[in-house]
């Protein structure tokens, strides 16, 4: 399946995204319209960071294991995901760029390494519902940046 990529310009540095996304409960804030009941593991940041959320998307809920599996401050976050019972592993890469004006250009890049038959069938109505999530989820992240910015 195609990946499914997000963006947003913010005015926070290429240093202050990443020590924000970096804690791995800082991510329920911004993702809660989607991804609830969040369970953590492992250190509250950096590689090795993990928690298991319940995914609601298209009408179907299913468990969600996502663990910070690269750390590279302040240009890239990537994070593994499983669900579907293992079926559906995914990576979710946070891209952090500097803007000639100040502060930053975010990317989030949704990618399917394997995807249950089901996805795959209906490829076009699950990346659409992942972009509308995902543009939810960085304009929420924008919000979350400047109020973790000002306190």
């Amino acid at each position: 399946m195609k990946s499914v990529t997000v963006s947003i310009d913010v005015p926070q540095t290429p240093e202050q995204v990443p020590d924000f996304l970096d804690v791995m409960a800082h991510h329920e804030r911004f993702t809660d319209h989607y991804l609830t009941n969040w369970r953590y593991s492992g250190p509250g940041r950096g590689i090795g960071s993990c928690a298991t959320v319940t995914a609601a998307l298209g009408g179907t809920t299913t468990d969600v294991t996502i663990e910070v599996v690269e750390a590279d401050p302040p240009r890239r976050i990537a994070e593994r995901n499983v669900s579907a019972g293992g079926r559906r592993l995914a990576h979710g890469t946070y891209t952090i760029e500097p803007l000639r004006t100040g502060g930053s250009h975010v990317s989030f890049t949704y990618a399917w390494t394997r995807a249950p038959l089901a996805d795959r069938l209906l490829a076009p109505v699950v990346r659409a519902a992942m972009r509308r999530a995902n543009r939810t989820v960085v304009q929420r992240l924008a919000a979350e940046l400047a109020r973790h910015a000002s306190a």
